[in-house]
């Protein structure tokens, strides 16, 4: 969705997370998995831009550059800009990160993909991150390192229980990325700010969903960043006024990859069914999305705490074929039905989903270009998403590729 909606935008900017995101484009030129730089890189003629609030794991950024030049799509100090305020994730991150997650109990994982990005949230909120600005300078990279490492080595050893990373080697090699991306690093804020005040088109990509948002989604079963749209402004700089229409991803039956609670969750031949539809593997570790029904209570909640002005209804066409469609319209919990989406994970947990029914359709719709062309009861159903969360469906994807998309209103008009 942010590939297509990019046609329309000057600038595609990331404001959060890290690689632990996984976004998959099919373009004419193939497929392509993204984890760091904004799927607006794909379409030639737009700038993107890793801004001040995502983390980034300087060897991952610099594969992918090469990637994308190896198929094609040169990425160059024109196209794309990185925010010299944006921290980095060390070694030793990574191994903090892995080894937490190895030694939590089935019941206590988070999910987390191990790529160190919960561990360098915490650095940069206790004052002692390393920031890609510090990275070309190799004798103020040393100083940064060795003002943390000692301590960092001591709790991987002593506490978890594992190897002490290497000073010399980190130095070594983490300055050699700052050299590499030393062209592409910007004050991406005050680029930013020149943009918007020309009146240019800038589309915000976020890396995760609501439900991972380290406030409103399931905690702890969360990423470590503010993933909703209101960690736009503190994400890449700009005022809370610079957003003018936020735009929810919405997959027509809901995913989850990794721990947590699941209300809709079908473990039976219908979310097998859109698993392999779906070809639901995370992008990021390959692992199996749990899938289930869409959950009409969580994406209130997500329209609610995003101020979402519309909705981009995903896989639509997964659910072909199934003769009975299912919505999560409230939950039980404890004998009390309400439609209010739970604070805590316990509580989600010990809630029952209450169902409606709607009639399914057999057609294939992914030659589907217009609302007409979809059958009766596939409209429907989009009409009953909008209306239970209470935002305006503007696109529906009926299939994986730029032009399988049903494009109902723009979004820069």
């Amino acid at each position: 969705m942010v590939d297509l909606i990019a046609e329309q935008a000057d600038v595609v900017v990331r404001f959060q997370g890290g690689n632990n995101a996984g976004h998959t484009i099919i373009t004419d030129r193939g497929k392509f998995i993204l984890h760091h730089i904004p799927s607006g890189i794909l379409r030639e003629g737009k700038v993107s831009v890793i801004a001040n609030g995502v983390v980034v794991d300087p060897a991952v950024l610099l594969e992918e550059i090469d990637s994308l030049s190896r198929s094609g799509c040169p990425v160059t100090p024109e196209n794309f800009k990185v925010s010299g305020r944006a921290h980095v994730i060390m070694p030793y991150h990574m191994a903090i990160d892995a080894l937490r997650e190895g030694a939590a109990a089935d019941g206590a994982k988070i999910g987390t993909t191990r790529r160190g990005i919960g561990p360098v949230y915490e650095d940069k909120f206790a004052r002692r991150g390393i920031r890609v600005a510090d990275l070309p300078d190799e004798n103020a990279l040393a100083a940064r390192i060795d003002a943390v490492l000692p301590e960092r080595n001591l709790y991987i050893t002593r506490v978890l229980g594992g190897e002490p990373v290497d000073r010399d080697e980190a130095v070594a090699s983490y300055a050699a990325y700052g050299e590499r991306l030393r062209p592409f690093i910007t004050d991406t804020a005050a680029y930013l700010h020149g943009v918007a005040s020309s009146g240019g088109n800038v589309l915000f990509e976020g890396a995760q969903g609501t439900l991972l948002d380290i406030d409103f989604g399931t905690y702890p079963y969360v990423t470590s960043s503010s993933a909703v749209a209101g960690g736009v402004g503190a994400g890449c700089g700009l005022g809370p006024g610079c957003v003018d229409r936020t735009v929810g991803v919405v997959k027509a039956y809901a995913t989850r990859v990794g721990g947590g609670p699941f209300p809709t969750e079908d473990g039976g031949p219908d979310g097998e069914s859109m698993f392999e539809r779906g070809g639901e593997l995370g992008a990021t570790t390959g692992r199996r999305r749990r899938c289930g029904w869409l959950d009409a209570v969580a994406l209130r909640h997500s329209v609610r705490v995003n101020g979402i002005t519309s909705l981009a209804l995903t896989k639509l066409d997964v659910l072909s074929g199934f003769e009975k469609l299912k919505i999560c319209t409230a939950y039980n919990i404890g004998g009390h039905r309400t439609d209010s989406f739970p604070q805590d994970a316990d509580a989600l947990a010990r809630c029952e989903p209450v169902y409606e029914e709607m009639p399914g359709w057999s057609e294939d719709i992914r030659r589907a270009r217009g609302l007409a062309s979809l059958p009766r009861e596939a409209r429907d159903y989009i009409d009953r998403v909008s209306g239970l969360c209470g935002a305006e469906v503007d696109l529906v994807s009926v299939g994986p590729s730029r032009e399988e998309a049903i494009v109902i209103n723009g979004l820069f008009t």
